[in-house]
């Protein structure tokens, strides 16, 4: 009788092939380290990736979608592929580290109550991308996040809780948030919980989840001790990584995805734990977020 991995892979492609080869292959050099499957899940690329992972990448399980539905549906279409006790989420403008896949599960299985954990995520610049931890987003934390006051005090634990600016990006701590580029998860929750949330497109889905881990009053993990790379961006079609073409309208889209799930993840989340006249302040602050990334968008 086959024995199912001990760990799922999910890769989730819109025309980053060029990136995708980096990631495929630093799974190839780690492939002792664990038992594990990958499965790509691609949103209708046309820029060979596919084509791609067949010829140098046989053993990759592959999902063929044939438009870009986003991260959370794209994501949850391998559900029905994903065989092992775990599942890892992992963007594929990423490079894994030696014994980064090792550790994370020899990390979690020594702590019955962690359901999920990411790693160390580093920039190409050598920093901790910061949103690899984070606090959800309540009324106080968005505003000292949007305002900027996190910046001007990087390390207060008042003003900089939405990027856990006051802890150490070596420290080993539970967190509110993990970030979708390694997000390590139990597999039994995951199905507990209905994996991702599809109503949102790009962004949020990550925040939404970990509410709904958190709602089951397991544990969320950020472990620092292993790390990955991470390519920052390239997922987005942003300007400086030219990896597939991405349509203006597609642009658009994109840039006004975070806005849209903060509503979404306010609205479903929050919008009852506070008085109704804070919580309608959050949500026409966030309306007029949206308003100036579309000017901007529009004008750029």
């Amino acid at each position: 009788m086959k024995k199912n991995p001990d760990l799922s892979i999910i890769i989730l492609n819109y025309n980053t092939k060029d990136l995708l080869i980096k990631c495929l292959t630093s799974l190839e050099k780690v492939k002792k380290e664990v038992d594990f499957e990958t499965i790509v899940s691609d949103n209708g690329s046309t820029d060979g990736s596919v084509e791609m992972i067949k010829s140098e990448f046989p053993l990759v399980k592959i999902i063929q979608g044939d438009q870009n539905i986003g991260f959370a549906k794209g994501n949850n279409r391998a559900k029905k592929l994903a065989e092992g006790k775990y599942v890892l989420f992992l963007n594929s403008d990423t490079v894994v580290q030696d014994g980064t896949l090792e550790k994370s599960i020899d990390y979690i299985e020594g702590e019955p109550k962690v359901g999920a954990l990411t790693c160390k995520i580093v920039l190409l610049n050598g920093e901790l991308d910061k949103d690899a931890r984070r606090s959800f987003p309540t009324p106080w934390v968005a505003f000292t996040h949007f305002s900027g006051l996190d910046r001007v005090f990087p390390k207060s634990k008042l003003f900089a809780k939405y990027w856990y600016g006051y802890l150490s990006a070596d420290e080993t701590c539970e967190v509110d948030v993990l970030q979708g580029a390694f997000f390590m998860v139990r597999k039994n929750i995951l199905d507990e919980v209905g994996w991702f949330d599809e109503d949102y497109f790009l962004d949020g889905e990550d925040i939404d989840l970990c509410w709904k881990i958190k709602e089951k009053g397991w544990r969320i993990v950020y472990y620092p001790k292993v790390s990955i790379q991470h390519i920052k961006g390239a997922t987005k079609g942003k300007k400086h990584h030219s990896f597939g073409k991405v349509t203006k309208e597609e642009k658009l889209k994109y840039v006004l995805a975070g806005v849209n799930s903060m509503e979404i993840f306010y609205k479903k989340r929050l919008w009852n734990k506070y008085p109704l006249m804070v919580s309608l302040l959050v949500v026409l602050g966030i309306n007029f977020l949206r308003r100036l990334r579309y000017v901007k968008a529009f004008l750029t």
